[in-house]
């Protein structure tokens, strides 16, 4: 470059760069002059890593789909055995094993200087994983004060901390959850006019993760592409984005599966250019995310729906100061969101992780409509009393934002408390079963068989076996669509294609065992029993409970009290039924030291 080029190029940034420190300076002064009180970006960054932990070690697997397509075969990866489904076959190649191998990597180099139990292992990955979680929402939080003002940035970061969907989504090991991280990064980048960024997070949001997350990153590109004029910026960040993180990615993935595989590709061509995409897996009514997402968020989420009204209503109404030109105007900046919505909404089939990579933005869009309410609270008390000399909306609408991170966080804390109480026992029976092999000596050269009838959909996965002999087997229970089936014990499994594997969710029935042959089987007695579903908690010739846990039974509770604990009301009209640990008493004693552990 050219001496004047050059200092042409650093006048520009400097003046760049005074124009942002501008804009974040009168965000500042604002909250100085009014006494605002907010947060850090250390404390925030603590808050947010304490909530997150306390999702990593109290949160329950809230989708099959988690354990059998993410949790096994990292399980295979790690310990050489784990349940292998469909879009792991060669034949299909969905799922990607570079997206498993960057969570298995660090746990790897953890077992190889530790050799921890595998339980674990499976606890340090959902730590990592939260830990993601907390530096993305910092990073979102930091920005959102520059973008917004301090104001609406600390409400977000109190709906972010005791929301209910952050409790589910933030540690779970989903690619949805993944790009919610990256997808929150690049849209923080792209608050700061960090459009390199919000590029290379959106990149990995969608080729590593979820390849619909790329949706979110339309807004940025339009905004590159024909409000700032950046063609040639874009392009060339699009590829070296594509040459950093797409081509390790096919080069991996090809390799575990012994063929060229590009699997953000074949997800997409079967979810949306098969005739009958993922609709094979169940289709819900419209009204299934609203439902979804007010249990998730309460009033935040209706507050998110209602903002751009209510900012209409504000422009409207109130003569306000213009925002800084470095801003971008609200409904541009929110856009994501109600993008995100539409196409999803309309979906026959639908997910609650699905809306996973937009959970932080409905934090500030609802943080947005509370000001909202605040600007024109204030706008009404003005008509009626003359406000003093230099009176601001914020000093006299603190209530406002007090009652708003109550309410909310109360409905969140009650919710994720209630979906602990309610549906945490399935892993409270799995971390027993891993006590096992410490409480009573077990056998090491023999394949202990573990079973699993209706409930193969809450097993939370292998990690919580004690020792690599147990071995997950299928009983054949009411459900009629594809299980899963155990890699193969070979070098080169991955690469390997099985039999009975299909992309149509037809049952196969080579995937069931003999209940005889059971050495434990997971049950859950709720005094309903079919032919295929027998209640083997009652079968007391047969077998005998070794550990017992509360589970709730919706069909006999009450809808409100088992969406929300309420202290001594949800216990009064919430009904349980019996989380078992089964043990074969037919079979040959596995035990040599027998304890008596019957709760």
């Amino acid at each position: 470059m050219a001496p004047n080029q050059r200092q042409r190029h650093f006048t520009t940034w400097k003046k760049e760069g005074k124009k942002l420190n501008e804009r974040r300076l009168s965000k500042h002064e604002d909250a100085t002059e009014f006494g605002l009180i907010f947060p850090s970006g250390d404390t925030a960054f603590k808050l947010l890593l304490s909530a997150r932990f306390c999702s990593a070690i109290w949160s329950h697997i809230t989708d099959c789909d988690e354990t059998y397509n993410y949790w096994e075969p990292s399980h295979y990866l790690l310990y050489g055995n784990g349940q292998q489904t469909w879009e792991y076959s060669p034949d299909y190649a969905l799922r990607s094993y570079t997206y498993l191998l960057m969570h298995i990597v660090p746990a790897k180099l953890y077992q190889y200087l530790r050799e921890p139990n595998p339980i674990i292992i499976f606890y340090f990955i959902r730590c990592l994983l939260s830990m993601g979680c907390a530096l993305s929402e910092v990073y979102f939080y930091k920005n959102v004060c520059k973008e917004f003002g301090i104001h609406i940035a600390r409400l977000t970061l109190g709906f972010l901390i005791l929301s209910s969907g952050m409790f589910i989504s933030s540690a779970a090991f989903l690619p949805s959850s993944f790009s919610m991280y990256f997808s929150t990064a690049a849209i923080a980048a792209w608050y700061d006019h960090q459009y390199e960024l919000a590029i290379f997070a959106t990149a990995i949001s969608s080729i590593l993760g979820w390849p619909f997350a790329a949706l979110l990153g339309l807004p940025i590109a339009i905004e590159m592409l024909f409000n700032k004029k950046q063609w040639l910026k874009f392009f060339k960040w699009v590829l070296t984005s594509a040459i950093v993180i797409l081509i390790p990615v096919v080069w991996i993935d090809s390799v575990y599966f012994g063929k060229l595989v590009v699997a953000p590709l074949n997800i997409i061509l079967y979810n949306v250019f098969t005739s009958h995409g993922p609709d094979l897996y169940g289709t819900e009514p419209f009204s299934y995310y609203f439902v979804n997402l007010f249990l998730n968020f309460n009033f935040v989420f209706l507050g998110a729906l209602f903002a751009p009204f209510g900012l209409l209503l504000v422009w409207y109404l109130l003569p306000a100061k213009p925002r800084n030109r470095l801003c971008l105007p609200y409904y541009y900046s929110l856009s994501p969101l109600y993008l995100w919505i539409f196409i999803f909404f309309i979906q026959p089939h639908k997910e609650e992780r699905f809306l996973f990579p937009i959970y932080p933005i409905i934090c500030l869009a609802g943080a947005i409509f509370v000001d909202v309410l605040q600007k024109l609270y204030f706008f009404l008390r003005s008509k009626f009393y003359q406000p003093q000399g230099g009176s601001h909306y914020l000093q006299c609408t603190a209530h406002f934002t007090v009652l708003a991170i109550a309410i909310s966080g109360s409905l969140g804390l009650s919710r994720s408390f209630a979906l602990h109480k309610g549906y945490y026992a399935p892993m409270e029976i799995m971390i027993e079963v891993n006590k096992l092999a410490s409480e009573k000596e077990l056998p090491n050269d023999i394949t202990i068989n573990f079973c699993i009838g209706k409930e193969w959909h809450r097993f939370p996965n292998s990690f919580f076996f004690p020792t690599n002999n147990w071995k997950l087997r299928y009983l054949q229970s009411e459900f009629k669509g594809q299980l899963p089936q155990a890699f193969l014990n070979h070098e080169n499994a991955t690469s390997i294609i099985q039999s009975n594997f299909n992309n149509l969710n037809k049952e196969e029935s080579s995937r069931y065992f003999n209940v005889d042959k059971c050495h434990f089987l997971l049950d859950f007695d709720n005094n309903i029993e079919t032919k295929l579903e027998p209640n083997y908690s009652r079968q007391t010739s047969n077998f005998i409970v070794i550990k017992s846990s509360k589970f709730l039974d919706n069909s006999k509770s009450h809808p409100l009290f088992r969406a929300f604990y309420i202290p001594f009301l949800s216990a009064k009209y919430c009904k349980y039924g019996s989380y078992n640990l089964l043990q074969n008493i037919k079979l040959k004693p596995l035990f040599t030291k027998q304890k008596t552990n019957i709760p």
